[in-house]
């Protein structure tokens, strides 16, 4: 990530042999045959807390379930009938363990722990802005340049550049960024802009007037970023896309309290993407509060029962998720991993957790392709988390110790910024962009590929370094940073290797 503290660390895949079912039913929280339709005693003097209520689909059932939410002291906000997911509030201190009893209802639990928070950042340094002046002066390499490309190193590290020249994106694209907002007003990004697909789901109900996909305020720049890095137009202005003809937008899911991302924001973001007809999805964050959701809590459960449904709806209907790794240097395939930042919206609690059952979503979810960073000498980001068996493919995400032969010498990726700006960041929130923005090529090239198609593409055009021979030590300390394992095909650090734009137009 880069991150709004998106894709603020983490990452994974799911692990092999396992696999989500529409309902989950399985885990701790289901129902019995035996169950009532709701308990006797109602308490509603709580913090009113938000939750995800998990059912069946057909419409009596959903329909039952709505009337033990009202009587367990629960108020519906939205109901995604389609996929069974009702995001309820509720003040009962006891709704979730009531519900559970519910018949019908297949998992339910709380998103978050507190119903108000403050957390901070973790992100990979603060924007290095560039002067804005800059941005609109001629480009020294000729006209097919924009004024800052020369800085642009990860665009000729995948042949970006020389793919806008056969094949810029098609117009018929869209690659929606679920994100913190994006400035469409930037002029780099306006021509691109989709508004018709974009939102604001935070909450969980989409709110499609005008311009309630945008950012906040200034300081929710990560949406921005990541758009641009994806499509900026090749106008003269500023810096390029990957796919500078695609469409990119907005799909609003960061809480404006705490820039935080709950589940229930994100079912919304992917119900809208696919009833909105997005081809592409860019996740460069996880869902909050937990870094892993484990699946043998009851509420951690539900969140991952909620959003994996959302996500396989929108595959079904044929939007490819992309999603960034994380920044925390985990080797997501190991046998434990040291989670000391859960919950993030209120104490954190440290807990050693087995990555076979505690799942980065939306990364881990079911077909759902993990992206991990690169700097300027293809080598894995020191920051980038990894994994044999998780990683699927790998792209410039930006790294302060692999630096570029260009002006700036700025081995981060440099983007567009709200307020017409441009700035450096780095993190894999900036390299599953790079990803979305060659898938979105593919499709351009392919429009008759699906999600599951796309992904055999993206592999199969990916370079791959092999693993790094001796010590990977990217600070220079003399310690072994980390260990890439597989062979040169299919390895931890790369997955299917390192995306390439000029392969996926030719």
């Amino acid at each position: 990530m880069a991150q709004p503290r998106t894709r603020r660390r983490r990452a994974l895949a799911v692990p092999v042999g396992l696999a989500l079912t529409a309902s989950l039913g399985f885990l701790p929280g289901t129902a019995s045959a035996e169950s009532q339709d709701t308990p006797a005693a109602v308490v509603t003097d709580g913090p009113k807390l938000s939750y995800v209520v998990n059912t069946k689909t057909d419409h009596r059932t959903i329909a039952s379930v709505k009337k033990a939410i009202a009587k367990a002291g629960g108020t519906v906000v939205v109901a995604h009938d389609k996929i069974g997911v009702i995001v309820v509030h509720s003040t009962n201190p006891t709704f979730a363990q009531q519900i559970r009893t519910v018949r019908g209802v297949q998992t339910a639990g709380a998103t978050r722990t507190a119903p108000l928070k403050a957390a901070g950042t973790t992100e990979m340094g603060a924007p290095e802005y560039v002067d804005a002046a800059k941005a609109v002066t001629p480009a020294a390499a000729g006209p097919d340049t924009e004024p800052l490309e020369a800085d642009q190193w990860d665009l000729r590290a995948i042949g970006a550049d020389k793919a806008a020249k056969i094949n810029p994106g098609s117009g018929k694209v869209t690659v929606a960024v679920i994100d913190t907002g994006v400035d469409d007003t930037h002029p780099d990004l306006t021509a691109n802009f989709s508004k018709s697909q974009s939102a604001n789901c935070v909450g969980g109900v989409a709110d499609t007037s005008e311009g309630a996909w945008r950012p906040y305020t200034a300081d929710d720049y990560h949406g921005t970023h990541v758009a641009g890095e994806i499509a900026a137009a090749r106008n003269g202005v500023g810096v390029a896309g990957v796919a500078p003809g695609v469409k990119v937008s907005s799909i609003k899911v960061s809480d404006p309290e705490t820039s935080l991302f709950f589940p229930e924001s994100v079912v919304c973001a992917f119900v809208f993407a696919a009833d909105h007809g997005v081809e592409i999805t860019n996740n460069s964050y996880y869902i909050d509060p937990w870094l892993y959701n484990c699946l043998d809590d009851p509420d951690q459960a539900a969140i991952v029962d909620a959003v994996n449904r959302a996500s396989k709806y929108a595959q079904r209907k044929g939007t490819l998720h992309l999603a960034s790794a994380g920044n925390s240097n985990h080797d997501l395939a190991s046998d434990a991993i040291v989670d000391d930042s859960s919950p993030d919206d209120t104490t954190p609690v440290e807990r050693t957790i087995d990555p076979s059952e505690c799942w980065d979503i939306p990364t881990q979810l079911p077909g759902v392709f993990t992206v991990t960073a690169t700097g300027v000498q293809n080598l894995k980001s020191y920051y980038s988390s990894y994994g044999r068996g998780v990683a699927d493919i790998a792209a410039p995400g930006g790294d302060k110790y692999q630096i570029p032969d260009t002006p700036s010498k700025n081995g981060r990726i440099l983007s567009t910024m709200p307020n017409n700006g441009y700035a450096y960041l780095q993190g894999t929130s900036m390299a599953s962009p790079h990803a979305a923005g060659v898938a979105a090529l593919l499709k351009s090239t392919h429009p008759w590929a699906g999600p599951e198609a796309l992904q055999a593409l993206l592999k199969a055009q990916a370079d791959n370094p092999g693993c790094p021979t001796g010590l990977y030590d990217p600070d220079g300390n003399g310690v072994q940073d980390a260990t890439c394992e597989g062979p040169n095909r299919v390895n931890g650090f790369y997955g299917f290797g390192i995306v390439n734009a000029l392969d996926a137009v030719k």
